[in-house]
This record gives C-alpha cells, structure tokens and sequence, in this order.
C-alpha cells in the first residue's frame, strides 16, 4: 500500500489553517474561556468523526452524488451559520459580554456537521491520498483517522493559545469588534457555502 502521505499532509495543513467556520466557532469561545473553547473543539472534532466516519463507509459519497440530498444539507449549513453569526452580531451590540446559550458542545458539533466543505473535504482529499491498486476501505480508514488526529493536535495546541487574547478582549471596545468581525465572517461564510 503506498499512500501519497505527502501531497495529502500538505494539503490538510493548507485547510487546517485556512480559517472556516469550525476556526471562528472554536475561536470565539476559547478567548471566552478556555472550558468553553475546549467544549466547542470536541464538538468539532467529534462532527469530523461522524464525516470520516460516513465518508469511509461511503454515505457521504452517496450524498454528494444526490444534487438534492447536496442542496439541503447545504442550505440547513448555511442557515445555521447564518444564525450562529447573527448570535454572535447581537452579543457584539450588548454592553456587556454575555454568555452565549446552549450547549457549546452541540454548537461545535452541529457547525461542522451542516458543513458541506467539511463533507466534500473528505470526498475530494482522501481519495486523492489512496493507492488505487490497494484495499480501498482500510486506506479511507487510516486516511480518516490521521485527517481527525491531526485536527484535534491543532485544537489542543490553539485553543489554550487564543485563550490568551482573553486579557485584550476584556476591553468593551475591542471585544465587540471581535465578535463583530466573527459573527460578519459566519454570515459571509454562510453565503458563501449556498453560493459554491
């Protein structure tokens, strides 16, 4: 078996650190505190279990080859990053930070799981990655695996990070324009996952 481990790390590194919808998510609330931006890391980590997951057993796949099935998981993504965005614009306004509702956890979950990119990053990435003249099902797996391990070793050294930028958003001022610039890159995102 000779994986393409090279073009398939750097490739992953690249979507790793491009911010997406899961980076704002997790971000937003690690300079919050870090319980919360520990919580919405594993919800996103566990969404990338379930879309490996799918992706290795083919249903995702599947997914993507209904136009339909596509439309709607796109729509109710971009809906609900529409919302998250708009929650984050309406914390922004207040004159003091207040705590977002909700299980922080289901929202990490829930973000990455009505990310049709997210999806599509499997299908496309993976497959790219296998050796065509070897088992397909052990490869995804592996391939799937090191995809959600290198995701979560990002999580675990980032969150703690951005928990540091929590002393410079304590400001009102610059705490606002944070969350202003996160909840506007949510919506942008959101239009943007309905226009792809």
């Amino acid at each position: 078996m000779h994986i393409a481990w090279t073009s398939f790390l750097v490739a992953l590194l690249i979507i790793m650190i491009v911010p997406g919808p899961d980076f704002v998510l997790i971000m937003g609330n690690a300079v919050r505190s870090l319980k919360k931006g520990t919580e919405a890391a594993l919800g996103v980590i566990t969404g990338l279990l379930v879309h490996a997951t799918l992706a290795t057993i083919g249903l995702s796949a599947l997914v993507a080859a209904v136009p339909t099935a596509l439309l709607v998981v796109k729509v109710i993504g971009a809906l609900y990053l529409a919302y998250i965005g708009f929650m984050t614009l309406k914390t922004a306004k207040a004159a003091q930070p207040q705590e977002h509702q909700g299980n922080v956890f289901l929202r990490g979950l829930l973000c990455d799981l009505l990310n049709p990119k997210v999806m599509l990053t499997f299908l496309s990435l993976i497959p790219q990655a296998m050796d065509p003249n070897s088992a397909p099902l052990p490869q995804a797996a592996l391939l799937s695996a090191v995809t959600v391990a290198t995701f979560a070793l990002f999580w675990v050294i980032v969150v703690p990070l951005a928990r540091q930028l929590g002393a410079v958003l304590s400001k009102p001022k610059i705490r606002a324009t944070f969350e202003r610039v996160c909840g506007t890159a949510l919506i942008g995102m959101a239009a943007s996952v309905l226009a792809a």
